[in-house]
């Protein structure tokens, strides 16, 4: 509440030119509450988005085609795509307060978190038993009734592991978001990100010290107060008929469960409704009743009205970006080509090492309440910490060891990619119905044979979403791993990241335009031949309800 309110304070103070952040330990407090009021803000923002744009995708087909490809446009284009432009549009909305500024970084916070938890809604709607919608379908569920008891409820497991690497990729951007300069203008605001910049760029090991122990307080308190909780509640949504091993528990979740005054509360929520809930109609009577044909039109109407307005926002964002992209010279879109080159080759190589640790791993974790109840808050700790803030560390320590910079970024791009697809695996593991288990018993599976013909299998689904987000994570990264600046030098190697970078850095707009456009075709592409083709692959041989 205190970081709301201070959030809330700042918005109608008069909006100052250059903001200076104060280095002390005692400002730490009210700048960390800042910075995670704005993430929390960002967060339902993403949970609303999630529900919604994921709701509608995974219902048409048609729409799909279309979303899917946008959604993974939007988690490639990087902050610094979007940065410039929004900064400086609600800045010129909101010329005298510091509202522009403030939404703009939650808007970028938000960029950071919504496209994980998106994907992962969308794979867990696709992954739902045919069963259970054969139950919603024969009782006549209204919208509403199925999105709450069947849809919601299977994609909570999932929902709530991407929802804490969602909090840690938005806080992956807090220094670029809060400590944000465009050409000569200073767009700062107070919070911990800006915090951490102003320590790195002065070199004040302290005040980095400071900042270090002020993150791992926050995201530790985080843990214990909601995503443990949460984790443990959403274990009731398992889709088994055989109970496994002890659960995950929380004391915050105990203390809540022996709650009088909230077991008072929940009765006369009952009783309340039973008395106001009229009889529901029968299977037959419901059927009986004629189709809404009114509703039908009013919904077309309402899908009619939406296409026209987007198609009128196309052309006319069509015919502006022709004209900044007709100031680009012919020779830099064949370094642009190169350029995308080299940042593809580093992503690949990016997923490829972390795939290869955090899939064995993330199965261990997600199939023992033990080790995952022991190594949750580590895990929850180490991703939640803003790798660039590690950047200069891990640079440091490979260019002692003569590594090229070019393999550094390489690494820092995985440092950034590695816990999406941790994540994602946890959650499938933890996932697995323990019937499964049993069968595997039954059967003497043991070894590797339970690793290749249950395990991996099982987790496949979440595996894909974890690669898709994972190499949108990596794309991301690429603006502040391919140019980094180490003990007062820039360190820059050739990629599409550092390009955009430049780019953003002197206010060159149509260079901008042209690199984010050139990753989003890129992206088209390899939604087009790989990533469509691998969901293909997960939702006809590898999903549960098959």
């Amino acid at each position: 509440m205190a970081g709301v309110v201070g959030l809330a304070q700042r918005w109608e103070a008069p909006i100052r030119q250059a903001v200076e952040i104060d280095l002390s330990p005692s400002a730490l407090p009210l700048y960390t509450l800042l910075s995670l009021s704005r993430g929390f803000a960002a967060y339902l923002l993403s949970l609303a988005f999630t529900l919604t744009y994921g709701t509608i995708a995974a219902h048409g087909r048609r729409a799909e085609k279309i979303m899917l490809p946008l959604l993974d446009i939007g988690q490639g284009i990087p902050v610094l795509g979007f940065l410039p432009g929004l900064v400086l549009g609600m800045v010129a909305l909101f010329p005298r307060t510091n509202v522009g500024l403030e939404l703009a970084c939650i808007v970028m916070i938000f960029t950071g978190q919504v496209w994980n938890m998106t994907f992962s809604y969308i794979g867990s709607l696709r992954s739902i038993p045919e069963e259970l919608h054969e139950v919603a379908r024969i009782h006549r569920f209204s919208f509403w009734k199925r999105f709450r008891t069947v849809e919601l409820s299977s994609s909570v497991i999932g929902l709530v592991w991407n929802s804490m690497m969602s909090m840690a990729g938005g806080w992956f951007f807090l220094t670029v978001n809060e400590a944000f300069t465009l050409g000569d203008r200073d767009f700062r605001l107070p919070g911990i990100g800006s915090y951490m910049a102003v320590a790195i760029e002065k070199g004040d090991g302290r005040a980095m010290g400071w900042a270090i122990v002020a993150m791992v307080v926050m995201i530790v308190t985080c843990d214990q107060l909601l995503w443990r909780p949460l984790v443990a509640w959403s274990q009731r949504f398992r889709n088994a008929d055989v109970e496994g091993e002890a659960a995950p528990e929380s004391w915050v979740l105990n203390l809540v469960r022996r709650s009088a005054f909230l077991r008072r509360a929940r009765l006369r929520r009952r009783r309340s409704r039973r008395r106001t809930t009229s009889p529901s109609p029968t299977p037959l009577s419901a059927a009986a009743a004629g189709p809404d044909t009114g509703g039908a039109r009013v919904r077309a109407g309402a899908l009619a009205a939406i296409g026209l307005v987007a198609l009128v926002g196309a052309v006319f964002g069509a015919w502006k970006l022709v004209g900044l992209l007709a100031r680009v010279p012919t020779g830099e879109w064949v370094v642009l080509a190169g350029a995308l080159g080299a940042t593809f080759l580093r992503t690949l190589a990016a997923l490829a090492l972390a795939t290869a640790w955090t899939l064995p791993i993330g199965i261990l974790l997600g199939r023992s309440a033990v080790w995952s109840r022991r190594l949750q808050p580590v895990v929850q700790i180490v991703a939640s910490f803003p790798a660039p803030m590690l950047f200069p560390v891990v640079t440091g320590l490979l260019l002692a060891f003569r590594v090229p910079f070019g393999a550094i970024a390489a690494v820092l791009m995985f440092l950034g990619a590695q816990w999406y697809i941790l994540f994602n695996v946890l959650a499938g593991a933890s996932a697995i119905p323990h019937d499964l288990d049993e069968a595997a018993d039954v059967y003497a599976m043991r070894g590797a044979a339970r690793w290749r013909k249950l395990f991996v299998p099982a987790v496949f689904p979440f595996l894909v979403t974890g690669l898709v987000t994972a190499a949108g994570g990596a794309w991301n990264a690429s603006i502040v791993a391919e140019t980094l600046t180490w003990r007062g030098r820039t360190l820059e190697t050739f990629g599409l990241g550092s390009l955009i970078t430049k780019a953003t850095r002197d206010a060159n707009f149509p260079l901008l335009t042209a690199g984010v456009l050139t990753m989003s075709l890129a992206l088209v592409l390899l939604n087009r031949l790989v990533w469509r083709r691998l969901y293909r692959l997960a939702e006809t041989k590898y999903s549960l309800n098959r």
